[in-house]
């Protein structure tokens, strides 16, 4: 009788722990997830422990990777800051929505360009947004601000879905730090110099020549060239001359309340404001974008944080951006929130190879991978670390190594949050729910294709019934110096022109066997060389057929400063302020 009753007992413990368990599980999955995103900028796939690095210490970032699902093959759509986060927020390549550049410039000049994502892209703060979210995004923007006034907001957060913005509208540069050298358009800058100084020593040599009466020359005709020269000077360095004042500043929703920004506190107010709106929002359910200034140049980084670790200033920003991770995880813990947050890290693209100070190296380290930032096809340019968390629902420890996309995240999220997706549109992203949670073994995406600004440099096809990975190159920049893996006499690589070269027929290697791309394959040495390439090939076809055209939101009109469109906290164009006082404590 006792054992029949403990068997009894046995069994209706274990069929009650099981019930409960499914009815939790079941309970965390039909239940809106609070929707944490981490986005690092310029950082390398390289740089984090969790990523293989054992000699900067990133023990918040790590912990998410223990705690969740890893993956091995994230790629960026694009290897440089504004088409990507353009990417990310939309699932689309950014040469759907015109955010994909034909000319040199690839990415947002000024705060007063008239180009950035356009208010007829649907973001997934949107969609979340009409799922009854709260959202809200702290730190880096650079999709643009306004379009024909200084005040329409047209390219803002607020037009695209967030219900509060803190940050940078732009993007950090060396400009927004004294004593550093100047680094937004710095070969434009040199050639308007010297142009300038010819026009001087022009009017100069008209001038002695007709005090001495070399040249015969009215007076009126060397006060026209004065004036040219000097309106010449005006028209550029009004803009070129103030970048800090124009670009470094910072936002509270619409309203400036740093201009310039002071970089000594900047880490601290974005701690501040994302604890604060995790707090404020803890009943939920809550959007928070968390898109850091970590680890773009200048590497501007708190005192305690400087010569900590091994790798001298990026490693001391880096570890700096990790324990920011961490205290924004411990807000969610002390909210009681970790359990009901989906939480992802990543990277825009791949680290800075060119970044250097002599022979300190100021950007990231992209691994076993070959490139880095601004480069379209190579690994090192576009593979990022991919890390996601969501304790009860997601296994902990996992790695996966099929191939995603930053675009993913669009539907993933749209996805737990109920959403549905845009029918009017294609959208480029996969729902990563079935992959993360084990239920599906192989990637949705079959052919991934790797831009460098409006321009395709190369295709990767995932081959699923045999595993391969096949990557073609159509186009490689050419290194400076030759063999160096970079372009370090340009500062970036170019995507056109004499510093690319075209490949017929293309590169080809199979990452599953060479994921740094060291030794492409031949027709001698691959046997399906010629069928991969045809199959490649239909596939570029095919994907061009469904782009259309649109206004380029990058071109060179759109590009320039236009003092109209410049935020200004005071009366253009005396734009200065600081309404953040000393209220860094978090």
């Amino acid at each position: 009788v006792i054992l029949l009753c403990f068997r009894r007992y046995l069994l209706t413990a274990l069929t009650s722990c099981l019930f409960w368990n499914t009815f939790g599980l079941s309970a965390a999955m039909d239940s809106k997830p609070n929707i944490l995103l981490f986005l690092a900028d310029d950082l390398g796939i390289g740089d984090i422990g969790c990523y293989g690095n054992n000699t900067i210490r990133t023990p918040n970032i790590d912990r998410l990777a223990r705690e969740g699902v890893k993956l091995t093959q994230h790629i960026a759509a694009a290897p440089l800051c504004t088409p990507s986060r353009a990417a990310f927020l939309t699932g689309r390549y950014p040469i759907r929505s015109g955010m994909a550049s034909s000319n040199r410039y690839r990415a947002l000049q000024w705060n007063a360009g008239s180009g950035g994502l356009p208010a007829n892209e649907t973001t997934f703060a949107r969609l979340l947004q009409q799922q009854g979210y709260t959202t809200g995004l702290i730190g880096k923007w650079h999709q643009g601000v306004n379009c024909e006034s200084f005040n329409d907001h047209c390219h803002h957060p607020l037009n695209h879905g967030f219900d509060y913005f803190y940050g940078m509208p732009f993007t950090l540069l060396n400009n927004c730090q004294e004593n550093k050298p100047p680094e937004l358009d710095v070969a434009l800058q040199a050639k308007l110099w010297v142009y300038n100084q010819i026009i001087t020593l022009a009017v100069l040599t008209l001038t002695a020549g007709k005090l001495t009466g070399l040249i015969s020359i009215r007076w009126k005709i060397i006060a026209c060239f004065t004036l040219v020269g000097g309106l010449f000077f005006i028209s550029w360095y009004s803009s070129y001359g103030f970048v800090q004042y124009w670009n470094c500043i910072l936002m509270r929703n619409h309203d400036v309340t740093e201009q310039p920004m002071r970089l000594e506190r900047t880490a601290s107010l974005m701690l501040k404001e994302a604890v604060s709106f995790i707090k404020r929002n803890r009943h939920g359910p809550f959007l928070l974008f968390v898109s850091f200034l970590h680890v773009h140049t200048p590497l501007f980084t708190a005192a305690k944080f400087l010569g900590k670790s091994r790798h001298g200033l990026y490693g001391d920003n880096v570890e700096e951006m990790d324990w920011m991770v961490g205290k924004i995880l411990d807000s969610l813990d002390k909210e009681g929130l970790k359990n009901h947050t989906f939480t992802y890290f990543a990277s825009d693209h791949g680290g800075h190879l060119e970044a250097q100070d002599g022979s300190a190296q100021l950007g990231g380290w992209n691994g076993i991978y070959k490139g880095g930032k601004g480069m379209g096809g190579w690994e090192g340019g576009i593979r990022v670390p991919g890390v996601f968390r969501w304790p009860g629902v997601l296994p902990s420890g996992t790695v996966i190594d099929e191939p995603t996309s930053l675009m993913d995240i669009y539907p993933t999220v749209v996805h737990l949050a109920g959403g549905i997706l845009p029918q009017d549109r294609v959208i480029d992203g996969r729902n990563l729910v079935p992959l993360l949670r084990g239920r599906a073994q192989k990637s949705e995406h079959k052919f991934l294709f790797h831009y460098c600004g409006s321009y395709l440099h190369a295709v990767r096809w995932y081959q699923k019934d045999s595993g391969a990975i096949w990557k073609a190159h159509y186009v490689t920049p050419v290194f400076h110096p030759p063999g160096a893996g970079a372009c370090y006499g340009k500062g970036i690589c170019p995507c056109f022109g004499e510093g690319v070269t075209h490949h017929d027929p293309p590169l080809l290697f199979d990452l599953s066997r060479d994921p740094s791309e060291a030794k492409p394959l031949t027709a001698d040495t691959e046997p399906l060389f010629h069928t991969v390439i045809r199959k490649i090939g239909r596939a570029v076809e095919e994907h061009r057929r469904t782009l259309t055209p649109v206004p380029e939101q990058l071109s060179l009109y759109n590009a320039v400063w236009k003092p109209w469109l410049q935020p200004c906290c005071g009366t253009f164009p005396f734009c200065w302020c600081d309404k953040e006082g000393d209220s860094t404590q978090v």
